[in-house]
């Protein structure tokens, strides 16, 4: 019998098949379904350093300040409170899907600043998430701010996070390192047990018509899974943590090029969203499928076969490799 089981964080996962922080986690009812339905473990939706902030009454006055005089003013900020539950509520759904659910729950925590984060990965391990994912979305816009400076504060807020709660951390990272694999390394050093790769970016849209910048959000595609293919092969076993792949995941075929290239899990919902909860009905199957037919015995068997290390050409991962591909496009034969 084929075994599907992987280890992630240090908890045993039925399957390599995670759903990532996303509308899909956000209530009881859907995280059940995506028990049912075969999911390995779920991540809940980040709770935002912005949603602590707004908690403080210092915060709260200086958002209404000056909006007498500029009533626009108070669109300059997303109504936070109800993008998710909120602080009191977010403990209250691990809580819950704890009760309701035996597959892992992992709570998530997006800022960049050590303070209240402390405290709530206290909280979130006190209301009895299994792990806790740091996602690390910031956009610098600080041209004084160097790339060094943000790259010591990431390590040492995942370090202070780290130190303060028992339970497993995971990392989830931007692409826009200069150096994505020393900065993994780092982050293992920190004492991060998972690194999460990569971190989406949601790019503003201009408005033409109206002269504004407006929310733009899009769904994965399958194209956007070669970037961390790329990367997790090449940091595979230069690190003890663990390794997660995030956006492009969408079929078992991407599932496998994920677990070959060191990913212990992969992490899924645009796929989700875009065809149902029972999608994965299909890519559970198509996964046993494949690896019947290619008599894989288990999922570990092949984590890290295709990584930088393990193949006969670790050239094809390098620059080496750049002149290679630009060559091999061929011009159609009308232009």
């Amino acid at each position: 019998m084929i075994d599907l089981a992987t280890k992630y964080l240090g908890l045993i996962l039925k399957n390599p098949i995670v759903a990532s922080a996303g509308p899909l986690c956000d209530s009881i009812d859907r995280i059940r379904r995506l028990e049912d339905h075969g999911i390995a473990a779920v991540v809940l939706p980040s709770l935002f350093e912005e949603q602590l902030t707004l908690e403080s009454e210092t915060l709260d006055a200086d958002l209404f300040r000056g909006s007498d005089s500029f009533a626009e003013s108070l669109n300059y900020f997303p109504d936070l409170m109800s993008y998710n539950l909120g602080p009191d509520g977010y403990l209250e759904l691990i809580r819950k899907a704890k009760e309701s659910v035996s597959i892992p729950v992992i709570g998530s925590l997006n800022g960049t600043s050590t303070g209240g984060w402390i405290r709530y990965a206290r909280e979130m391990e006190q209301a009895g998430a299994d792990a806790i994912e740091l996602n690390l979305y910031s956009i610098v816009t600080d041209p004084e701010l160097t790339a060094g400076h943000i790259e010591r504060a990431y390590v040492e807020l995942v370090r202070e996070v780290k130190q303060s709660v028992r339970v497993p951390l995971a990392v989830k990272v931007s692409q826009f390192f200069s150096a994505p694999a020393n900065m993994a390394k780092q982050l293992d050093g920190a004492g991060a047990n998972a690194l999460v790769l990569f971190n989406r970016f949601y790019q503003p849209d201009l408005d033409l018509e109206l002269l504004e910048v407006v929310p733009s959000l899009t769904l994965s595609s399958p194209e956007e899974l070669l970037l961390r293919l790329h990367w997790v092969a090449i940091i595979f076993g230069h690190v003890g943590a663990d390794l997660a792949i995030t956006g492009g995941v969408h079929s078992a075929q991407d599932v496998l090029k994920a677990v070959m290239a060191g990913a212990r899990v992969t992490m899924m919902t645009s796929a989700l969203l875009h065809n149902g909860i029972k999608h994965l009905d299909v890519v559970l199957r198509d996964l046993l499928s494949w690896m019947e037919e290619h008599e894989y015995e288990s999922i570990r068997q092949m984590c890290g076969s295709m990584s930088q290390r393990n193949v006969p050409n670790p050239a094809a991962f390098q620059r080496p490799n750049y002149v290679r591909v630009l060559s091999s496009y061929s011009l159609p034969k009308n232009l």
